[in-house]
C-alpha cells in the first residue's frame, strides 16, 4: 500500500509538470486556431513559424544574445574569481557578499534600474542594452560556479608548476584552467539558460522594434497567441529534451568504458 501511494504521488507530480507541455505539443499540430476543438493533424503552424520574419527575428535575437552574454560573462566572471582569490579574506568575503545581491534582488528592480541608467546616460535602448543587461546579471552566476573550484589544491599546483620552471601564463593554461574548467562550463551553461529564459530585464531594456522569444510571446498574449508560437515552444522543448538524453546517455557509458 505504501509503495502504491508513493507511485501514485509520483504519477500525479509528473502529470502536473508535463501535462501542460503535452497539451501545448498537441495544439501545435491542430489545424484549427481553437484550443477547445481538435479538427485534424496538420503541420500548418510549423510552416507558418518558419516563414514568419517576426518569429525568426526573435529566435535570432534570443540565442545570439544568450551566446554572447554567456561568453562575455564567463570570461569576466572567471577573471573576477582569480582576482578575488588574491585579496585578503575580509575583502574577499565582502566582494562575494556583494556578488550575491543581484541574484537575491527582484528582477523587476534590476530591470528598472538598468533602464533608468541607460536613459540617464542618453543610451538608446536596443540590442546592445539587452546584451549588456544580460551580461550584468549572468556574471554573479559564473562567479558562484567557478569560485568553489579555486581552492588550495589549485594554488599548490600553480606554485609547483612555477617551481618546475613554467612561466605564469603557461602554468595558468596548463594547470589552473583545467582545474577551473568544470566550473567555467557550468557557469556558461547557466548563464546561457538564464539569458534565454529572461523576460523582465529584457522587457525593460529592449526598446522598440526588437523582440526576444519571451517578449514576443508577451506581446502576442494581448491580441491572442497564434499557434505558430506553440510550434516554436514545441521545437525548443524537443531540442532541450534530446540534449538532456544525449548528455545522460554519454554519462552512463563513461563507467563502462573505464
Amino acid at each position: 500500500m505504501k509503495k502504491f501511494c508513493g507511485n501514485m504521488y509520483l504519477v500525479i507530480i509528473m502529470l502536473f509538470l508535463y501535462l501542460p507541455i503535452l497539451t501545448l505539443i498537441l495544439l501545435s499540430f491542430n489545424e484549427s486556431k481553437s484550443m477547445a476543438v481538435f479538427t485534424r493533424f496538420s503541420l500548418k503552424w510549423y510552416k507558418e513559424m518558419f516563414h514568419s520574419r517576426l518569429i525568426l527575428g526573435a529566435i535570432v535575437n534570443t540565442f545570439s544574445i544568450a551566446i554572447l552574454a554567456a561568453m562575455i560573462a564567463t570570461v569576466i566572471g572567471t577573471l573576477a574569481v582569480i582576482g578575488i582569490e588574491s585579496l585578503r579574506r575580509r575583502t574577499e568575503n565582502i566582494l562575494l557578499a556583494v556578488n550575491n545581491i543581484p541574484m537575491l534582488n527582484a528582477d523587476i528592480v534590476t530591470g528598472i534600474s538598468l533602464m533608468l541608467s541607460f536613459l540617464l546616460f542618453g543610451i538608446s535602448l536596443g540590442y546592445m542594452t539587452i546584451l549588456f543587461s544580460h551580461v550584468t546579471f549572468c556574471i554573479p552566476y559564473v562567479i558562484l560556479s567557478v569560485r568553489p573550484r579555486m581552492n588550495k589544491k589549485t594554488d599548490t599546483l600553480f606554485e609547483a608548476a612555477l617551481d618546475l620552471g613554467a612561466s605564469r601564463g603557461y602554468a595558468f593554461r596548463k594547470v589552473v584552467l583545467p582545474e577551473l574548467m568544470p566550473g567555467i562550463l557550468s557557469g556558461s551553461l547557466l548563464s546561457f539558460t538564464m539569458s534565454v529564459d529572461d523576460f523582465v530585464v529584457t522587457h525593460f531594456t529592449r526598446g522598440a522594434g526588437i523582440n526576444t522569444i519571451s517578449t514576443l510571446i508577451y506581446s502576442e498574449v494581448k491580441i491572442g497567441i497564434r499557434p505558430s508560437l506553440y510550434a516554436l515552444s514545441t521545437i525548443i522543448f524537443v531540442i532541450a529534451l534530446v540534449a538532456l538524453l544525449i548528455v545522460n546517455f554519454n554519462r552512463d557509458k563513461e563507467p563502462k568504458r573505464a
